[in-house]
């Protein structure tokens, strides 16, 4: 028996009904390793991890842990074995405050004649922030409303306050801005020098690659190979993850900036108290505008506000092709604006919902017949129509939103607004957990659109998609523009790290 194994998975199986999730897999990860897994939306790489963690029980095989039989019953039962997770999709709830979701499900130790000590418990998720070099964050206020990096920290520090000994990643880091990836990154090197291991799960095979001991590869629920991280190459994993080959270049190949000079929107000192001050732009027609900045940089409310859904304290939205002030989201609705946020699960999909109901909502006013009748037939094909254009996995389009992967959901998520006449399109992180493939596949939409003559606003905290898609790039520090770079002039990440620091 190799002592070197910390955790060994020998020929797991995972069904959900007909589906069969996970195929066989067999691997392992050594004391100190820190480990990759990737793959494509929907090859088993959630489902496996969630496994290990206590969320779903496995079919067949086996799991060893140190050697021994490994069958966590719940989270909980892992958590005591040294294992936590932070999952793809938010894990905090809403209605409770920040401090109470660090100790979710672990509360009773700060308990005394049936009532929680809220000044001992906040004291200890203090402790937990401050031992972990976690950005700060206010742990008496509900989570509700929190923007989704600081929720996504919140489940950080809730994995890490279990102390654990094997920590499963999946997809934290395009959650999170640059610096507090950087954070993510010396933690994970920190846990490393303890002797403890890491899983991570993320959909950058370059970050992969840089961050990892050893890549395990997954295609269809199966064990494709395993590499040393130092010996292999983004395209080589690439090969593995889709079985052919995958150009790297889905960016656009143009270096100057290309567009109209008819301005759709128009923004002037728009405010947010305590987020963004005196913010002014515009963006034309077939332009692709680019936010970027650190995490308190205010990129995120920049389109949230423009699109009505955050009132300013001052400031104007100008939406120029109809001549309008744009102070809501329901009038941003009617006049040809689309919105696409960060956080699709909880602020855009409704995914307990179908398929077909989530393409049709955002178009009911268009796809009404006299005296506001809703043709059914009509609805069907409209929702089918964009299922097949975008080649959407699924069962048929009234299998509900949640039951689809990341890669599938976002491809709903920005379909159903391209099924409209759009004149604006607001994205706010639209690759965030999608694989290769359908991150090309966004970016195609993307210049379809501009081709199209959509005028988009593109918010990211990846520098390389702001770059490698934007006319222009608006980069942002402390709530303000500081620089505005285009496409012809110094477009580099070190000229825009620059200004970010």
């Amino acid at each position: 028996m190799n002592t070197d194994k910390m955790l060994e998975i020998i020929g797991l199986n995972k069904y959900f009904g007909p589906t069969h999730a996970n195929k066989n897999l067999s691997f392992s990860v050594k004391k100190g390793e820190i480990k990759g897994l990737i793959g494509e939306n929907g090859s088993g790489k959630s489902t496996l991890i969630s496994q290990i963690a206590g969320l779903y029980s496995s079919d067949s095989g086996q799991m060893l842990l140190d050697g021994k039989p490994y069958s966590p019953g719940s989270p909980i039962d892992a958590n005591n074995r040294g294992i936590s997770i932070v999952m793809q999709e938010l894990g905090v709830i809403g209605s409770l405050p920040a401090g109470v979701n660090v100790f979710l499900g672990r509360t009773k130790q700060f308990t005394k004649n049936g009532v929680v000590s809220l000044k001992a418990l906040n004291k200890a998720a203090a402790e937990q922030f401050e031992k972990w070099d976690l950005p700060k964050v206010p742990l008496s206020k509900l989570t509700d409303g929190m923007m989704i990096e600081t929720r996504k920290i919140i489940e950080l520090a809730r994995a890490l306050s279990v102390d654990p000994r094997l920590l499963l990643l999946d997809e934290i880091t395009q959650s999170l801005s640059m610096n507090n990836r950087n954070k993510l990154y010396e933690l994970i090197n920190k846990l490393k020098a303890m002797g403890r291991s890491v899983i991570v799960i993320t959909h950058d095979v370059e970050e992969l690659i840089r961050i990892t001991d050893t890549i395990t590869v997954l295609r269809d629920g199966e064990v494709v190979g395993d590499v040393v991280s130092a010996e292999t190459t983004p395209d080589e994993i690439k090969h593995m993850m889709v079985g052919r080959e995958i150009s790297g270049d889905y960016y656009r190949a143009d270096t100057t900036p290309e567009y109209a000079d008819k301005v759709v929107l128009s923004v002037r000192d728009l405010t947010v108290p305590g987020e963004i001050e005196n913010v002014s732009f515009d963006v034309h027609e077939s332009e692709i505008l680019g936010f970027c900045g650190l995490s308190d940089s205010g990129i995120h409310s920049v389109g949230k506000a423009v699109y009505g859904l955050i009132k300013p304290s001052g400031g104007s939205i100008h939406l120029k092709s109809k001549d309008l002030m744009i102070k809501s989201a329901s009038k941003a609705l009617r006049n040809n604006m689309a919105y696409v946020p960060k956080d699709r699960d909880n602020e855009a999909l409704m995914i307990r919902a179908s398929i077909h109901d989530n393409f049709v909502l955002p178009s009911l006013t268009e796809l009404q017949g006299k005296v506001g009748y809703l043709s059914p037939a009509k609805l069907k094909k409209m929702a089918q129509d964009m299922t097949d254009k975008l080649s959407v996995k699924c069962t048929d389009i009234y299998q509900t939103i949640d039951a689809l992967s990341g890669g599938n959901k976002q491809k709903v998520n920005l379909g159903r607004w391209l099924a409209k006449d759009i004149k604006l399109l607001i994205l706010d992180c639209p690759t965030r957990g999608v694989d290769v493939g359908v991150k090309a596949y966004i970016y195609f939409l993307m210049k379809e659109a501009k081709n199209n003559g959509v005028a988009t606003i593109l918010i990211s905290d990846e520098l390389t998609e702001v770059l490698g898609m934007s006319d222009r790039l608006i980069v942002m520090k402390d709530g303000t523009v500081a620089d505005v770079i285009r496409r012809d002039e110094d477009f580099t990440e070190q000229s825009v790290i620059r200004v970010m620091i």
